[in-house]
């Protein structure tokens, strides 16, 4: 594996960016800016992750382009395609996002309707929009596993790929985000394993996190660090390196640079123990 973190460091230059996340003993890099930094700046934040061997993992997009007001929507597909085109243009592996939603006031979050047939006919169009806009080389556009919109099962994803129907469209793998239920929870090794085999040769970049059950009623999960949880990580680890023995696997959603170094050596040791 790639390792990296959705954190961009605390920096004052990108120079000091790349060498900080080297100094952790990273790979990977999710890129710190979007298309608005401009062209320097963009360059710059390139040629130094170039110049120290890191790995361009994800850009994100992160914004809802399936919002339900037509001009947001616009608005938003433009940004995607935008990101998209900056991304291939670095050498990025994806440019990422979610679905989207456009039936709740919160963009990414859970609804009945987002397992709709309507839903899913303009998610597929959404996505192969944004990628015709682009025709991109390098990178894949991806989007990420969710609990609660599509795509939220390994054969989810499968039947979106086929929809889609495009080369550029590469699967973004949160293992996490798909645990929702307790077979999926007390057995996530033969979850891990069912992901890696339906899924193969797909996959361009992984989240890294855990997932622990809370002890309260009804049955609640709650996402963790990696280590605070029950994933089988090395088996995750060694999934994830055998589908590329160079695939990112981006720890994320921790709150403090600290935290994320923390992470770091944990996944660091857990490697080298786990061979």
């Amino acid at each position: 594996m790639y390792l990296g973190i959705s954190s961009s460091l605390e920096h004052g230059s990108p120079r000091e960016w790349a060498d900080r996340h080297v100094a952790l003993g990273l790979k990977s890099v999710v890129f710190p800016i979007d298309y608005l930094a401009g062209e320097d700046t963009i360059e710059a934040y390139r040629t130094e992750a170039a110049r120290a061997g890191l790995m361009i993992a994800e850009v994100g997009v992160w914004r809802n382009t399936l919002a339900a007001d037509p001009a947001e929507r616009t608005k938003w597909i433009e940004y995607a395609i935008r990101q998209l085109r900056m991304a291939d243009r670095i050498g990025a592996r994806c440019c990422v996002n979610v679905v989207g939603t456009p039936y709740g006031p919160r963009w990414d979050g859970g609804y009945r309707e987002n397992f709709s047939k309507e839903l899913w006919i303009m998610a597929v169009e959404m996505i192969r929009q944004i990628i015709d806009a682009v025709k991109p080389r390098h990178t894949k556009f991806a989007i990420e596993s969710m609990p609660w919109m599509i795509p939220s099962s390994p054969d989810e994803y499968l039947r979106l790929i086929e929809d889609v129907d495009r080369e550029e469209f590469g699967v973004h793998l949160d293992a996490v985000n798909m645990i929702t239920s307790p077979e999926r929870y007390f057995f996530n090794d033969r979850f891990l394993e069912e992901c890696f085999a339906k899924l193969k040769g797909r996959i361009c970049s992984c989240h890294l996190k855990d997932i622990r059950l809370k002890e309260e009623y009804t049955f609640q999960l709650q996402e963790c660090a990696p280590g605070e949880g029950s994933l089988d990580l090395p088996l995750y680890i060694s999934l994830a390196t055998a589908e590329d023995p160079q695939m990112p696997m981006i720890i994320e959603h921790l709150t403090s640079d600290s935290e994320y170094v923390n992470s770091v050596a944990y996944v660091q040791n857990l490697a080298q123990t786990s061979h």
